[in-house]
């Protein structure tokens, strides 16, 4: 057996997945540029390191702070003054982290001809309980129909059909004061980040998809496309996406009654379009797609040209759906094919709201500090999105997830036998004089008594 006496010192280097993802992201480097950082005290990588560990140990904040594993200088107030502090560029720090992650290990593994693509996407983010949150609004729960007290979580990501990675979000209060719970902070610095977050979520939802897009890099990313729903799916801001960033758009239509489209020198609803199209026969699921303007320029003055595919839906044979692309080199079947990409969102506000406590372990009433905190959920998926991909691992994110919470008490175990393990050998040294070679035979010997299930966790610390 390898020696053990060397590593009986360092037990702070036992492998764990969560150290080895924060020296993969390069969070401490990324911290730094995104301006979160301490003068004094515990250092924002070790705090956030902390909150981002809880949910792996089953634990909640209050809980952590009374257990003996941490330091003593360690907080309450430590964790929310770094939460809750206004120029801190958490959006920024999200950026940098995905699009590191992406470049560095997604991109090399991932074939030229695969299709990435950048996801629009909102997810209800229930405060029903709060009263003085800052912003709290009611808001409607498009996907149960109902109204709540929170906030509508945007979510941009990017995904090339087998990863999905966050890369932004905004937490939307609504534009009209009425619907507000409460008001921002009046004694926020208005130069400071965070008062811009305040600003930019008290905006349309159209004006914040913008900002961003304009937080990314869409050719970093090598994204060829943005996804929507219905929801955001109007021509003015699908010209604007492809006049201003290069992108082509496919997106699900809804059929209302303000919204156009030209053909043949008309302008037509999309329920008026359907009924002119000639139809596949027979249980065809791509029934007709038909060419349009969407009534608006590009830069060189000519207008955008889309065309429309109808799709059965497959919940109601007689219904149909309406999928739009900007591309006309995409086939009918392309534009199904690329639009299925989209449910990787939908997955991914699953398991962050099942799995990582999404919006339940900090409540907390500054805006800051949700953004904050946020953030570090959107980490904890990363590494679990890397995970899944490094390995190509045929389990569910949610069954990695229960992995590292298993790895977490298995580190525990093995820093507790580590220390029991050091302190017989130095007991044989003081009371029988034994010579190193001696007690490294003895403890070699000990060690491979013990059952599989203890050995393994020393195993771990050894290759670390």
């Amino acid at each position: 057996m390898a020696t053990i006496l060397p590593d009986l010192n360092q037990k702070e280097n036992i492998y764990s997945e969560t150290t080895r993802f924060f020296k993969q992201a390069k969070l401490g480097v990324f911290l730094h540029r995104s301006n979160i950082h301490k003068v004094k005290g515990v250092s924002a990588l070790s705090i956030i390191r902390f909150v981002f560990s809880l949910v792996l140990h089953g634990m909640s904040f209050s809980r952590a702070l009374k257990s003996d594993r941490i330091p003593k200088d360690f907080r309450k107030d430590v964790v929310y003054d770094l939460l809750k502090n206004p120029t801190y560029n958490w959006r920024k720090l999200l950026v940098l982290v995905s699009t590191y992650l992406i470049e560095k290990f997604i991109r090399p593994l991932t074939s030229e001809r695969r299709d990435c693509v950048l996801i629009f996407d909102d997810s209800a983010f229930y405060r029903n309980r709060s009263k003085c949150v800052e912003l709290l609004a009611r808001a409607k729960d498009h996907a149960h129909h109902v109204y709540f007290k929170g906030f509508r979580m945007l979510t941009l990501g990017w995904s090339d059909g087998a990863t999905f990675l966050p890369l932004a979000f905004s937490h939307l209060s609504s534009p009209k004061a009425k619907n507000r719970f409460q008001e921002m902070d009046s004694s926020i610095d208005k130069r400071t980040v965070g008062y811009k977050r305040r600003k930019e979520a008290i905006q349309k939802t159209t004006e914040t998809m913008f900002n961003l897009l304009n937080a990314v890099d869409p050719e970093k990313l090598g994204a060829k496309a943005v996804l929507f729903d219905s929801w955001f799916a109007f021509p003015s801001t699908i010209a604007k996406i492809v006049r201003n960033y290069s992108l082509d758009v496919v997106c699900m239509l809804k059929d209302l009654p303000r919204v156009s489209y030209h053909y043949e020198g008309q302008s037509y609803r999309l329920s008026q379009l359907y009924k002119m199209v000639r139809k596949k026969r027979g249980r065809a699921k791509i029934l007709a797609s038909i060419v349009v303007g969407l009534g608006h320029n590009d830069e060189y003055g000519q207008e955008i040209q889309a065309r429309i595919v109808f799709v059965r839906d497959r919940n109601r044979s007689k219904k149909w759906l309406a999928l739009l692309t900007t591309n006309m080199n995409h086939t009918d079947e392309d534009v199904v094919r690329i639009y299925g990409k989209r449910w990787d969102i939908e997955c991914f506000f699953k398991v962050t709201k099942s799995y990582l406590k999404l919006g339940k372990e900090f409540q907390c009433q500054s805006y800051d500090s949700m953004f904050a905190h946020t953030t570090i959920v959107f980490l904890r998926y990363l590494m679990l999105s890397l995970r899944a991909r490094e390995e190509e691992d045929p389990r569910t994110l949610g069954q990695l997830f229960y992995m590292y919470c298993e790895e977490i008490d298995d580190i525990q175990f093995a820093e507790a036998l580590l220390t029991i393990i050091e302190a017989l050998g130095q007991t044989l040294a003081e009371s029988f004089l034994l010579t190193d070679e001696k007690i490294q035979d003895f403890l070699d010997c000990f060690i491979n008594k013990l059952p599989s299930f203890l050995q393994k966790p020393l195993l771990k610390s050894e290759a670390a």
